[in-house]
């Protein structure tokens, strides 16, 4: 049960990082590629009617969270207080963006909201990618299973380092490009013209970003944390998510140059899937590591909750994901093709 359980956490995740991502990553270029008042509600309107239910896989996430492993729940909901509501805040102020840019009539408003989406989107692909790096470095444990993080203390990895260091720093940096790139290729694939041509040129030029800084995350993580390594050498089996991750790395500069949208963008969601699939590998049964001492190390075994528990949670959670995964088929399929702007006064 905990493999299992470990694994579903990890997919829900993965699933909203693709999906979420996306729409995150367009509004990092909504202000970059979009030069006209029709060219942003045609960004808008491309992420509109799937933006908010992509945000149901991270409140599962957090509820499979709370009843699959609660120990690492309280530990990480209370070591990371501010910086959650940092991004509570974030996730609200990109919500309203979106929603009060088309109810705003003046063009000082439709630019301040603009500018809120946009920021908002910018600052919460970083604090993501933080975030990831400071599971992958590790954190304060104590040896009672919790923490405080402060913000930074000397920027450099030390056992007591803050959310923000070099590496973290990095990682959101890795963050940024990955679904910047996702967003773009999203965008060519639903939109025309010059707004699909200047998506399609950000993918390609912000694809060497991507390399660069990934190859550096990747020589920076085998020396933070080299036993990340460890079960990649006693399962080979698990190459497989790294292979997958560059075949969607070259995926994507290969199909955006030819101009075949859905393939880059297929290529950038196995990107992240098979990123995302090898970070969890690597770290299991450690499902958050101690900077301070690998004994404190929060595991699978010890903050996995009881076996009843998680037989109750399999029937129902089985039964709400063939619900989700139903209905986000029905919702994808109905809204496949070109996004077309509607009249002045609907949609966004």
């Amino acid at each position: 049960m905990e493999v299992l359980w470990f694994s579903i956490l990890a997919f829900m995740i993965t699933m909203y990082v693709v999906l979420d991502g996306f729409d995150l990553g367009a509004g990092v270029l909504h202000l970059l590629i979009a030069k006209t008042e029709d060219e942003r509600r045609t960004i808008l309107n491309a992420i509109g009617p799937v933006w908010d239910g992509n945000e149901v896989w991270l409140i599962a996430a957090g509820g499979t969270l709370f009843f699959a492993f609660p120990l690492l729940y309280a530990s990480s909901f209370s070591g990371f207080y501010l910086p959650l509501m940092l991004v509570l805040w974030l996730i609200v102020l990109r919500a309203l963006g979106i929603e009060f840019r088309h109810q705003s009539h003046h063009p000082l408003w439709k630019t301040f909201w603009d500018g809120v989406f946009s920021v908002g989107s910018i600052l919460l692909t970083i604090f993501f990618g933080a975030a990831l790096g400071n599971v992958v470095r590790g954190v304060p444990l104590r040896a009672d299973g919790y923490f405080f993080s402060p913000f930074w203390t000397t920027f450099t990895v030390v056992p007591e380092s803050g959310i923000l260091d070099w590496f973290t720093v990095t990682m959101g940096v890795v963050s940024l490009f990955t679904l910047t790139i996702h967003g773009a290729n999203f965008l060519a694939l639903k939109t025309e013209g010059a707004l699909q041509q200047r998506a399609r040129s950000v993918a390609r030029m912000t694809w060497w970003g991507l390399l660069v800084s990934s190859l550096a995350s990747a020589v920076s993580i085998s020396f933070i944390r080299p036993e990340l390594w460890n079960n990649y050498r006693t399962h080979v089996w698990g190459y497989l998510f790294l292979v997958a991750s560059i075949l969607g790395l070259v995926g994507m500069y290969i199909f955006s140059r030819r101009k075949e949208d859905l393939k880059a963008f297929l290529s950038s969601a196995a990107f992240i899937a098979g990123m995302l699939a090898c970070t969890a590998f690597g770290l299991y049964p450690v499902v958050l590591p101690a900077s301070t001492d690998p004994a404190y190390s929060l595991t699978v075994q010890r903050t996995i909750t009881h076996d009843y528990g998680l037989s109750v949670g399999t029937v129902w959670w089985s039964v709400s994901l063939v619900m989700a995964v139903g209905y986000f088929l029905y919702l994808f399929r109905s809204l496949r093709g070109k996004t077309r702007l509607p009249h002045e006064g609907e949609g966004y």
